[in-house]
C-alpha cells in the first residue's frame, strides 16, 4: 500500500512539474518583435532627426508619426502574414481531408508505415493506425501533425497577432519620444530611457527562452545603441550638408 501511495505521489509530482509553455499561440513573436522594432526604429528615427539639429517640435512630430505609422504597418503586416499562413494550412488540411475520404485504406497504411519507421512493431503499428483511423477528425489531426507538423486545433490567430504587434510596437515606440512630450529639449534622456527599455525587453524575453536575462538584455541594448549611433551620425552628416 505504501509503495502504491509513493508511486502515485511521484506521478502527481511529475505531472505538476512537467508542463510546457504555449509556443504556438501566435502572440509572442509579434509582441516581442513589435516592442523591439518600436524601440529601435523610433529611437533611430529620433536620433537621426536630432542629429540634423532640428527643433523640439519637429522631433516630437517625427516621433509621433513614426509611432503611428509603424504600429499600423506592423499590425497590417502581421495580420496579412498570419492570415495567409492560416489559409495555406487550412487549404492543406482540406487536401488531407479529401484524401482520407477518397483513399482511407491508403492513408491508414501510410500512417502504419510511419509508426513502423519510428520503431513500432509492424503488427502493432497497423493496429494503432486502424484504431486511430476510425474517427475521421482524429485521423485528420494525426495526419496533419505527422505530415505537416501542425495542430489543426491550435492555429495562430491573425487578430491576436495584429493586436499584439500594434500594442507592443506603440508601447516601444512611445519610450524614446516620451521625454520630449514631457518638455525635455535634449536628446540624452530619450536615449537613456529607450536603451533601458531595450535592456528590459531583452531581459523579459529571456524568461521564455533559454538565454540568461543579462545576455538577452545586453544583446538588445547593443543592437539598439548601434542603430541609434549610426542614424545620429547620418543625421549630423546630412544635416550639415543640407544646411
Amino acid at each position: 500500500m505504501a509503495i502504491i501511495d509513493t508511486e502515485a505521489t511521484l506521478h502527481e509530482a511529475h505531472r505538476d512539474n512537467h508542463t510546457h509553455r504555449d509556443v504556438n499561440g501566435g502572440w509572442l513573436r509579434p509582441a516581442v518583435f513589435g516592442a523591439m522594432d518600436g524601440l529601435v526604429s523610433n529611437l533611430a528615427l529620433l536620433t537621426g532627426v536630432a542629429g540634423g539639429s532640428v527643433g523640439h517640435q519637429a522631433i516630437v512630430l517625427t516621433g509621433l508619426a513614426g509611432l503611428a505609422a509603424g504600429a499600423f504597418s506592423m499590425a497590417a503586416g502581421e495580420y496579412t502574414s498570419v492570415a495567409s499562413q492560416r489559409e495555406l494550412v487550412l487549404a492543406e488540411l482540406d487536401v488531407e481531408r479529401r484524401e482520407l475520404r477518397k483513399h482511407p485504406q491508403a492513408e491508414e497504411e501510410e500512417l502504419a508505415a510511419l509508426y513502423t519507421a519510428r520503431g513500432v512493431e509492424p503488427g502493432l503499428a497497423r493496429e494503432v493506425a486502424r484504431q486511430l483511423s476510425q474517427d475521421p477528425e482524429r485521423a485528420l489531426e494525426i495526419h496533419a501533425r505527422e505530415e505537416l507538423g501542425i495542430d489543426p486545433a491550435d492555429l495562430p490567430s491573425p487578430l491576436v497577432a495584429a493586436v499584439s504587434s500594434f500594442g507592443s510596437f506603440a508601447l516601444g515606440a512611445l519610450l524614446p519620444v516620451l521625454p520630449f512630450l514631457l518638455g525635455v529639449t535634449v536628446l540624452w534622456p530619450a536615449v537613456l530611457l529607450a536603451l533601458a527599455g531595450l535592456f528590459g525587453c531583452g531581459a523579459v524575453v529571456a524568461r521564455v527562452t533559454a538565454r540568461t536575462w543579462w545576455f538577452s538584455g545586453l544583446r538588445q541594448l547593443a543592437l539598439g545603441g548601434a542603430a541609434a549611433g549610426v542614424t545620429y551620425a547620418l543625421g549630423s552628416l546630412f544635416g550639415t550638408a543640407l544646411g
